[in-house]
C-alpha cells in the first residue's frame, strides 16, 4: 500500500489539470500541458470572431467565443497577437463571470481563459487596442478545451487592420490593398481550359466554358504542385467592371469564406487580395500571406490574374488544401479605392477537392434548398391563397349540401389549409437539415415566425367553440387576424429569400414576385368589393356565385402562371 502511495506521489505533477483556468504557463504556445496528449487535427468546432475589421488606438473590439453546434467547451485561452509575432498586445475586459484575466508576456489582462470547467458555448469579451503602426495586422488566438483528452489549439480570428482613426470600423466596403502586380499587362494571359480535369480542377459559368474561346466565360483554376509542396496555382479570370474573386466554403451560404479578390478601380494596376467572409457582410481582409508570382492582365473588360499561393485554405471549420469544399465565384463593380457588393455568384453544387483535378461542371443551390423554397412558395402563393379565399368568399359553394355532416367549403377549406400547413413544416425541416445550424439575417426568423403560427393555427381550430356559442365571433377574429399575418409574414420571407438567391442582374425573380403579389392583391380588392355588393343585393343568389367563382377561377390561373415562372427561376438558380 506505502509502495503504491508512493508511486501516485510521484505521478501527480506529470498531469497538469488547470479546471480553475490558471493557465498562464500556456502563454508561449497557448497549448494545455495535458500530459502525454496532443491537440486534435480535426476543425475545430468552434470560432473566435471580432465585431469589425479594422481599429485604431484605444478603441474597443467586441471578441466572440463561439461553439458552431451543441457541442460546448469547457476551457479556453485567447490573445491578441500581432500576425507573425508571438507575444500578446492590447488589454482585455470582462463582462461574463465565467472568464478572467491573465497577465501574459509581462503584460496585465493580455489574455482571458476560464474560470471553472463549466460547459460554455459562447464567450463575449471586449479588447482594447494599443498604439501600433498603421497598417499592421493583428488576430485574435484561442485554445478550446472539450475536455481532458480532446483540445483544440491554433483558432484564429480573421485579421484586423489598425489605421490612425479615420477608417475604423468601416465594415460597408472593402478597401483596395496596397500589393498590386508588377507584371499587369494589357495583352491576355493564356489562362485556358486546357488540362481541366488531368492536372488541374476548374470551376466555370457557363459549364466548362474556355476563356480563350468566349470572353463571356467565368473561370478559376487550381493546380496543386506535386512532390508534397503546398503550393497552389491559382487562375480566375471573367468579364468585371471592378474585380472578380473565388472562395472557398463549408456550404453554399456566403459566411466563414477563404477568398481570393482581383481587381481594378480606374488606374491601371490590377491588385490581389486575400479575404475572409462573416455572413453576408462585406468581407474583411486578412494578410495576403506566402503569395508569390503574381501576374495579372487587363482586356477591354476582362481581368485575369494568376498566382501561386502556399497559405493554408482555412474556413474556420475546416482547413488544408486536401479537403473538399464548396468553389465559389463572384465578380462585381469597385469604385473610389473600394469593391462593393457582387453582382452575381456561382456556387459548386458538390464539395470539391482542389488535389483531384476534375472539370466542376454544375453551379447552383443544392436541391434541398430548392426544394425548401418551392414548397413554402406553393404553400403560402398558391394554396394557403385559395384555401382563405374559400373561407372568405365560397362559403356559398355547393348549396348547402353537405359531405360527412360538414358543409362543401368548409371541407375544401381544411383539406386546402392542410396541405398548406404540412408543405410548411416539410420546407421548414429540409433547412434545418441542410444547414444544421441557426442562419443569420430576416429570413430565418420570418421563417420561423411562419412555421409557429402556421402549426397553431389548426391547433386553435380544434379547440373552436360551437357556431351558436355567444363567443363564437372571439375565434372567427382570431382566426382570420392569425392568417392574415401569417400570409404577410410569408411573403416577407419569400422576398428575402428570393433576394438571397437572385443572383441575376436584374433581379427578375423579385419582379415576377412582386408582380405575383400584385395580381393577388388585385383580384382580393375585386372579390372584396363585389362581396360587400352582392351583401346589399336583395336578389344575391346562384348568379353571383357563379361570379365569385369565376373570378377566383381566373385567378387561380394568372396565379399558376407566376408560380411556375418562380419555380423555374428557383430551379436554374
Amino acid at each position: 500500500m506505502d509502495c503504491v502511495v508512493f508511486i501516485l506521489v510521484c505521478l501527480a505533477p506529470v498531469a497538469h489539470c488547470y479546471s480553475s483556468g490558471n493557465v498562464m504557463d500556456s502563454c508561449e504556445d497557448m497549448k494545455p500541458h495535458h500530459s502525454g496528449l496532443r491537440p486534435q487535427s480535426s476543425p475545430a468546432p468552434f470560432t473566435v470572431t471580432a465585431d469589425r475589421s479594422t481599429f485604431s488606438s484605444g478603441e474597443e473590439v467586441t471578441v466572440q467565443l463561439q461553439a458552431l453546434g451543441s457541442k460546448p467547451f469547457t476551457g479556453f485561452l485567447l490573445q491578441a497577437r500581432e500576425v507573425g509575432r508571438q507575444t500578446a498586445v492590447g488589454s482585455f475586459t470582462l463582462s461574463t463571470a465565467a472568464a478572467q484575466l491573465l497577465t501574459c508576456h509581462l503584460r496585465p489582462n493580455s489574455a482571458v481563459s476560464h474560470r471553472s470547467e463549466s460547459l460554455k458555448t459562447s464567450i463575449q469579451v471586449t479588447w482594447r487596442s494599443e498604439a501600433l503602426t498603421d497598417g499592421k495586422l493583428i488576430q485574435f488566438h484561442a485554445s478550446f478545451v472539450e475536455n481532458f483528452k480532446t483540445f483544440w489549439t491554433g483558432v484564429t480570428s480573421p485579421a484586423l487592420t489598425f489605421t490612425n482613426g479615420s477608417s475604423a470600423g468601416s465594415t460597408s466596403s472593402l478597401p483596395i490593398p496596397s500589393i498590386t502586380s508588377s507584371n499587369t499587362t494589357r495583352a491576355a494571359m493564356n489562362i485556358s481550359s486546357a488540362d481541366c480535369g488531368v492536372t488541374k480542377v476548374c470551376f466555370s459559368q457557363p459549364a466548362n466554358c474556355d476563356p480563350t474561346v468566349s470572353p463571356d466565360c467565368y473561370f478559376m483554376s487550381a493546380t496543386v504542385s506535386s512532390g508534397g509542396d503546398t503550393a497552389v496555382h491559382y487562375e480566375m479570370t471573367g468579364p468585371s467592371d471592378g474585380y472578380i474573386s473565388f472562395g472557398f466554403s463549408d456550404d453554399q451560404m456566403m459566411g466563414n469564406d477563404d477568398i481570393y479578390i482581383c481587381g481594378i478601380c480606374g488606374d491601371d494596376q490590377v491588385w490581389l487580395h486575400h479575404a475572409f467572409s462573416t455572413g453576408r457582410t462585406t468581407p474583411q481582409a486578412s494578410p495576403l500571406g506566402n503569395v508569390s508570382d503574381v501576374r495579372a492582365s487587363v482586356q477591354d473588360t476582362v481581368i485575369s490574374c494568376s498566382f501561386t499561393s502556399r497559405n493554408m485554405i482555412s474556413t474556420q471549420r475546416t482547413k488544408g488544401i486536401d479537403r473538399a469544399y464548396h468553389l465559389m465565384f463572384a465578380h462585381g463593380p469597385c469604385s473610389n479605392g473600394r469593391i462593393h457588393h457582387h453582382r452575381q455568384t456561382f456556387i459548386s453544387t458538390e464539395k470539391i477537392d482542389i488535389s483531384t483535378p476534375q472539370a466542376v461542371g454544375k453551379a447552383g443551390l443544392p436541391h434541398i434548398i430548392k426544394a425548401h423554397g418551392a414548397l413554402m412558395l406553393i404553400a403560402w402563393m398558391t394554396t394557403g391563397s385559395l384555401g382563405m379565399m374559400v373561407a372568405r368568399y365560397l362559403k356559398a359553394l355547393g348549396n348547402g349540401q353537405k359531405l360527412c355532416s360538414k358543409d362543401v367549403w368548409f371541407l375544401v377549406h381544411v383539406a386546402v389549409m392542410g396541405a398548406t400547413v404540412a408543405a410548411t413544416i416539410v420546407a421548414f425541416i429540409l433547412s434545418f437539415s441542410y444547414v444544421k445550424a441557426w442562419s443569420e439575417g430576416p429570413h430565418s426568423v420570418l421563417g420561423c415566425l411562419v412555421m409557429i403560427l402556421s402549426f397553431l393555427q389548426p391547433i386553435i381550430a380544434l379547440l373552436r367553440c360551437g357556431p351558436q356559442h355567444p363567443l363564437r365571433f372571439l375565434f372567427n377574429w382570431s382566426h382570420a387576424l392569425n392568417s392574415v399575418v401569417i400570409k404577410a409574414l410569408a411573403v416577407a420571407a419569400i422576398f428575402t429569400g428570393l433576394k438571397m438567391i437572385d443572383s441575376t442582374p436584374n433581379q427578375w425573380l423579385m419582379k415576377v414576385m412582386g408582380g405575383f403579389v400584385g395580381w393577388e392583391a388585385l383580384f382580393y380588392i375585386i372579390l372584396e368589393v363585389h362581396s360587400r355588393w352582392k351583401a346589399r343585393s336583395t336578389d344575391a343568389l346562384q348568379p353571383e356565385t357563379i361570379t365569385t367563382v369565376l373570378l377566383v377561377a381566373l385567378y387561380f390561373l394568372g396565379n399558376c402562371s407566376y408560380l411556375v415562372a418562380l419555380l423555374v427561376g428557383i430551379g436554374i438558380s
